[in-house]
């Protein structure tokens, strides 16, 4: 990486380090407060496999200069050194920006301005926002004011106290050069480097030269410029509405949500890094990704679900094909699977046929290690899927004394192993992207509602249901829902499959084809479960029963279990 020193148009030295593919789209990387340049390290070495980065230490920051006077501060100074570093390191063309904090406040400042008018490609903003539109914003909520806008404008406010801290003379100079201020931002931000206290006494001047100004009387003005919003879910200084509610001055704006702190540029910078280089390439290419047409504001969608990406196992038939073609129905591409290829395929072809993009393969979900390959090649081939829906399964029925130790590991394989693969090969990677996701578990009604010729059977979806409740908790603080399903007697053919246990052959057709009859004549179709599937992920509901009988069970099983008891041993079965 190579190292110059870039004047300002007041004589201020600023350092500016280049590096990356000299061949790559230039991106100009603009750290906030009390950082400097090093807070983009993990970022700029991801960016840098593709386009040329840029970073520099701002004014009072790393090895640039410190000008003492507050008027040095100001936004349309700080603009001007962002000019003064793009017309140094590319002198003719474009260049994209991605700033954080106060980096992000003056990069605003730049792009809804004049002189950097046409050079500017694209912008990705990272808790910062403009102090025009800040401050336009704070007076919506006021002018208009509703029990919502008033809570925004108050817990913005609670989030700004430092703000005012900052104004007082001496007594924050007296915090920074006593520790007391780095020790409260390591309190606050555990993953946050130690700052500087020599930056961090210069920077207040940002505050102190910009913030009453531009607050008491804004002038908004326009982005006209592709611009990235993205929104740390755990930021502890700027809330979601006041980034990401700017479609007025911003007619060509995404907003992603990243599961994270104030600092996710430093905690997760490989996320940052693909976000960026995704606005990137859909300036310079014109084409957008998926995630970037989910995050699209202001877009017309085509479903609850558009431009989601789904993965449907044992997705051949039944509860399986139908959840993939309501999901398709609402907008979302599906990846299916099934045991037999033509299934899965002629399941595609349906969801194709709904205008949807479709994947199908065939996948044994009780092999951990082909469901480890297939998340892999989904991942590779089409992205990390926002739902995953871990449906299937197999039936088996009869009592515990005649289910012999294979039946056992039949059913435990397919039903709850399966079950597991789907999650361990799936959640890594929905967490490791930092933008939430749903994980749906097919249980059962069995899972609460005891039969004793369903021991077995039933054993398997408690344990999806327990395992579901607990993952739910684990991957609550990533944004990544669970649900666990539950459906009762659904005309499915799982029932021609169901193995009925301590039978002949001859018997064994009998049971299976009686138990059709009986599921048919209930007529609960697998479109029904579908719909609550979708219900239950729009809504991230935790247990999820479908047909009546399971809601009844359910609500029974929590109030009156005894009842349930006494009942199985009647054989009543779902």
């Amino acid at each position: 990486m190579s190292h110059k020193q870039v004047t300002a148009s007041d004589g201020v030295r600023l350092s500016v380090r280049v590096g990356g593919a000299p061949d790559g789209p230039t991106v100009v990387l603009v750290h906030g407060y009390p950082d400097n340049s090093s807070l983009w390290d993990g970022v700029a070495a991801d960016l840098g496999r593709h386009h040329r980065v840029v970073t520099y230490d701002v004014r009072g920051a790393g090895e640039s200069g410190k000008p003492r006077p507050r008027s040095a501060y100001r936004l349309d100074q700080l603009a001007d050194d962002l000019a003064a570093v793009v017309d140094e390191v590319q002198p003719d063309g474009r260049v994209h920006l991605l700033a954080h904090d106060w980096g992000s406040i003056q990069a605003w400042h730049a792009v809804t301005g004049d002189r950097l008018r046409g050079r500017i490609a694209s912008y990705t903003s990272i808790s910062g926002p403009s102090l025009d539109h800040a401050g336009a914003w704070f007076r919506a909520q006021l002018a208009r004011p509703t029990p919502k806008r008033l809570a925004n404008a108050l817990r913005q406010l609670l989030h700004s106290y430092y703000i005012v801290a900052f104004q007082l003379p001496v007594l924050p100079e007296l915090m920074w050069r006593t520790g007391a201020m780095r020790a409260l931002i390591r309190r606050l931000e555990p993953d946050e480097n130690a700052p500087s206290a020599v930056d961090g006494v210069h920077g207040l001047e940002l505050y102190r030269a910009n913030m009453g100004p531009r607050m008491a009387r804004p002038q908004p003005r326009p982005a006209e410029i592709p611009v990235q919003v993205l929104a740390p879910t755990g930021d502890a200084y700027v809330t979601d509405p006041l980034q990401t509610e700017v479609q007025r001055w911003v007619p060509d704006l995404w907003v992603r949500r990243i599961v994270g702190s104030h600092w996710v540029a430093r905690g997760k910078p490989e996320v940052v890094a693909t976000a960026a280089a995704e606005l990137i390439a859909y300036a310079e290419t014109g084409a957008e990704s998926r995630a970037l047409k989910r995050s699209r504001a202001g877009e017309t969608e085509r479903g609850r679900f558009a431009h989601r990406l789904v993965v449907v196992t044992g997705a051949g038939s039944g509860i399986g094909r139908e959840t993939a073609l309501a999901f398709a129905a609402e907008g979302a591409d599906v990846v299916v699977t099934d045991l037999t290829a033509d299934t899965a395929e002629e399941t595609a072809k349906l969801v194709r046929d709904k205008g949807s993009t479709a994947g199908a393969y065939t996948v044994d979900s009780s092999d951990g290690e082909a469901v480890t390959r297939f998340a892999e090649q989904v991942r590779d081939e089409f992205g990390v899927p926002d739902i995953v829906v871990n449906n299937a399964g197999i039936g088996m029925s009869g009592s515990f004394l005649d289910t012999t130790v294979e039946d056992w590991e039949k059913v435990v394989d397919v039903n709850l192993w399966g079950v597991i693969h789907g999650c361990r090969a799936f959640a890594p990677m929905m967490k490791e992207r930092a933008e939430g996701g749903q994980i749906v578990n097919l249980a059962s009604a069995a899972a609460y509602l005891p039969s004793k010729i369903l021991t077995a059977y039933g054993t398997t979806k408690a344990a999806v249901l327990a395992l579901s409740n607990g993952l739910r908790a684990e991957l609550a603080a990533d944004g990544i829902g669970v649900t666990a399903i539950c459906p009762g007697i659904v005309n499915t053919n799982i029932t021609g499959a169901t193995r009925f246990v301590g039978v002949d052959a001859d018997e064994q057709q009998r049971l299976q084809k009686a138990s059709s009859k009986l599921y048919a004549r209930r007529n609960f179709g697998p479109e029904k479960v579908a719909r609550d599937i979708l219900r239950a992920v729009e809504r991230n509901i935790a247990v999820q029963p479908s047909t009546p009988e399971a809601k009844v069970a359910y609500v029974l099983s929590r109030l009156t279990p005894g009842l349930l008891r006494a009942a199985a041993k009647l054989d009543v079965a779902p």
